[in-house]
């Protein structure tokens, strides 16, 4: 089945947001709004794209990244949710199932909030819960926590880079990606230099940081997860160690609290790799058949 790829600007607040859409030739059989992680772009979808030709995937570049990057703040989860609405809105959706990736899952679960008619389903991989402060960290340090967390992915936003070249041996290095290079990597990370500096906006980066540990104002969010909502969760983590972002005491405690959520875990990847790898996005493609309702050989 052959899709078609094209990228649309769709208005929001102050600008407008990039927006990707992979479609098939003939009617899709559903559509998925997909919401990429904290330094990402769009292009961190493509995996999926590819392992769901006859489905319909729209992902945004999020406020503060990739080519929605001149986006003025505030920046924020309740922001990129609204942002998603105007996306939805634009092509006219009265719902979509919708799956977030890392941070992108806060987003989701956040638009689940704010408009549940809007969210048919909604599938977290490896985001979407409060993450746990280190010791000794409080609230009001949670951006610079994150960062820390982030390693690489936050440092790269301080640095420039002469040309493409010099950003591919730097994501090379990363031990995330060992082993899994790819011509789809290499357009993720040519995407993501613009001129000489890394897409993202180092302000977005730590204004949405700072919201991954929860909150009073996240609580009613995991309040109102839908029923059926489903977790992915990845073994390893950032930089491909054990445990992963989500150890599982942490994932044992969230789970425990709402029982509609299914959590499911996913072997062999990292927290990268679970949706920019085959292995990883092979459980999405099931855990989205099951919200779509696809019969299995459409999977």
């Amino acid at each position: 089945m052959t899709t078609a790829y094209r990228t649309h600007d769709v208005a929001v607040r102050g600008g407008h947001l990039r927006v990707a859409e992979w479609a098939p030739e003939q009617p899709p059989v559903a559509t998925v709004l997909a919401v990429h992680g904290i330094t990402a772009s769009h292009l961190a979808w493509t995996w999926l794209a590819d392992a769901l030709p006859q489905v319909r995937i729209l992902a945004p570049d999020l406020r503060g990244r990739g080519r929605s990057n001149a986006l003025p703040g505030p920046f924020g989860l309740a922001a990129h949710a609204a942002d998603l609405v105007d996306v939805l809105e634009a092509f006219d959706l009265p719902s979509a199932v919708v799956v977030g990736h890392s941070m992108g899952g806060f987003v989701a679960a956040t638009l689940a909030h704010q408009r549940p008619d809007l969210v048919a389903g909604l599938l977290l991989v490896d985001g979407g819960l409060p993450l746990p402060l280190p010791d000794g960290v409080g609230q009001d340090e949670a951006g610079e926590a994150a960062a820390r967390l982030l390693g690489p992915a936050a440092e790269r936003l301080t640095r420039s880079f002469p040309d493409h070249s010099a950003y591919r041996e730097f994501w090379a290095a990363h031990p995330a990606f060992v082993g899994e290079w790819s011509e789809r990597l290499e357009r993720y990370i040519d995407y993501d230099l613009d001129g000489d500096r890394p897409a993202t906006l180092p302000q977005a980066m730590l204004t949405d940081a700072a919201q991954l540990y929860g909150g009073p104002d996240y609580r009613a969010v995991l309040q109102a997860l839908p029923e059926g909502t489903v977790f992915l969760s990845a073994p390893r983590g950032l930089l491909d160690e054990e445990p992963g972002l989500y150890p599982e005491s942490t994932v044992a405690q969230w789970s425990s609290r709402f029982r509609g959520l299914s959590v499911r875990g996913v072997g062999g990847v990292n927290h990268y790799t679970i949706v920019m790898s085959d292995q990883g996005v092979a459980a999405v493609c099931e855990s989205l058949g099951d919200l779509l309702r696809l019969p299995v050989g459409h999977r």
